[in-house]
């Protein structure tokens, strides 16, 4: 999953546009000696920059060794690179002939309908569609019949504590309830010793939303109608949302004043290095830098709480969302003349054998059944994310995503300057939320158009 831009919805809407003129040209490109070649596009890994050039090398000369053609490999830093590509390919005819997207970000590709629709035999080709792990499914297009994206990477959120500050509390086990969680910080907290409860990246560009998204279905409310017809950010459950975690500092003085300018690694550095018993909306991503760190031999993960602060039980209609179905997939360009090669690499790249190797590189789980079981049979921490997957839920499968995910990511950021004097004013929240709920349902409606 990658960070979204303000501009992605508007600059979306082009590339919907742009589906309506008549492509020439192809992709895949050029001949090269006797093979073709397979031009993929994948997302950069800056903390792993070095692997990633391993791992394309090696991809490389198995690809080669099994078909006889070349792949010419582009990176993207960020979901605006992205875009522009798409947009540019499309009114061009040429590009890549595969694209990885992250999972949040299908359902807007898929609204450019410029990307191919698998079939039952284009997922025989793939190796099946049952071998994968059905949450991982889930974003991969609106129903079973219109599925652009084979997943090729899970990064289930969980929560991360330290084993050796719970014993010490007298804390048995991690919270199941935000009551709990909010319980358990408090008597782990002491800032007097500058270490704290909880730790929070209030500043990060990504995660927080994900705070407020869990809580509004777990409250049951939706940000988004079931119909997917309507924006519902300005709704109680949203509001309550907002105010659980702005109240972890504001109220509860749980988690360190300085978090409110914290990403996401200057929180994860705050855990690993001893100063907070607590660390939400983490992903196994982490495992690399924790194994380097003071609590190398301290920490375990958990699934997130999956019941909203103020309650013992989830209220009719809520929703035991603790994670969304995060990750990466692989789609095809409808350009693409090349689309027998593409679902080569896909169905090498998404084997377990290989899905295996990726995840031992790069923390993220196999979306493989057989590999993501055999990785868990031999690592608890691993059998700890994929316990967390079977709490994943959904994002709305609408175009209008983006649109959610900037709105409520603003209202935290326009809620900071307050929130690092250690308050916040509910009526401005509301209005933040009024004001997102607005944007939404506008980029709804063009939708429908």
């Amino acid at each position: 999953m990658r960070r979204r831009s303000r501009d992605l919805a508007a600059g979306m809407a082009v590339v919907v546009a742009a589906t309506g003129l008549t492509a020439c040209g192809g992709g895949g490109d050029a001949e090269s000696g006797g093979g073709k070649k397979l031009h993929v596009l994948v997302g950069a890994k800056p903390e792993y920059s070095k692997e990633l050039r391993a791992w394309m090398a090696d991809t490389k000369k198995k690809f080669k060794a099994k078909t006889g053609a070349d792949i010419t490999f582009e990176t993207f830093s960020s979901p605006e690179q992205e875009q522009q590509k798409i947009q540019t390919s499309v009114v061009s005819g040429t590009g890549p002939d595969v694209y990885s997207l992250g999972t949040t970000f299908t359902p807007v590709a898929h609204s450019t309908k410029a990307f191919h629709e698998f079939t039952p035999e284009d997922w025989k080709k793939v190796g099946g569609r049952e071998r994968f792990i059905p949450q991982s499914l889930a974003m991969s297009g609106p129903d079973k019949k219109h599925e652009i994206g084979v997943p090729t990477a899970m990064r289930p959120y969980g929560m991360v504590y330290n084993k050796a500050m719970f014993k010490e509390a007298g804390i048995k086990a991690p919270p199941k309830t935000w009551d709990e969680y909010v319980s358990y910080a408090k008597k782990l907290n002491k800032p007097k010793e500058g270490t704290y409860g909880a730790a929070v990246d209030y500043s990060d560009g990504f995660n927080p939303w994900k705070y407020i998204w869990a809580s509004t279905l777990q409250s049951g409310g939706r940000l988004v109608s079931e119909d997917l017809k309507k924006a519902q950010l300005d709704s109680p459950e949203a509001r309550a949302a907002v105010g659980s975690l702005f109240d972890l500092t504001a109220k509860h003085k749980v988690v360190d004043p300085k978090s409110t300018g914290w990403k996401a690694p200057q929180a994860l550095s705050a855990f690993s290095g001893g100063k907070a018993a607590m660390l939400g909306m983490v992903t196994p991503g982490a495992v690399p830098s924790l194994e380097k760190s003071k609590v190398k031999d301290d920490y375990a993960f958990a699934p997130m709480p999956l019941v909203p602060e103020g309650e013992k039980s989830r209220p009719a209609g809520g929703v035991p969302a603790g994670t969304i179905v995060s990750g990466d997939a692989v789609a095809v360009a409808k350009y693409s003349k090349n689309k027998d090669l593409a679902l080569e690499y896909i169905k090498l790249t998404t084997s377990a054998k290989e899905q295996t190797s990726y995840a031992k590189t790069f923390g993220d789980l196999p979306t493989d059944k057989g590999a993501a079981q055999a990785l868990a049979k031999n690592d608890p921490q691993v059998a700890a994310f994929v316990k967390a997957e079977d709490a994943a839920v959904p994002t709305p499968f609408t175009g209008a995503w983006a649109d959610v995910q900037l709105g409520i990511q603003n209202v935290v950021t326009q809620s900071l300057p307050s929130l690092s004097r250690g308050n916040y004013d509910p009526a401005a929240v509301k209005k933040l939320l009024a004001k997102a709920d607005k944007t939404t349902q506008s980029s709804i409606d063009r939708q429908k158009r």
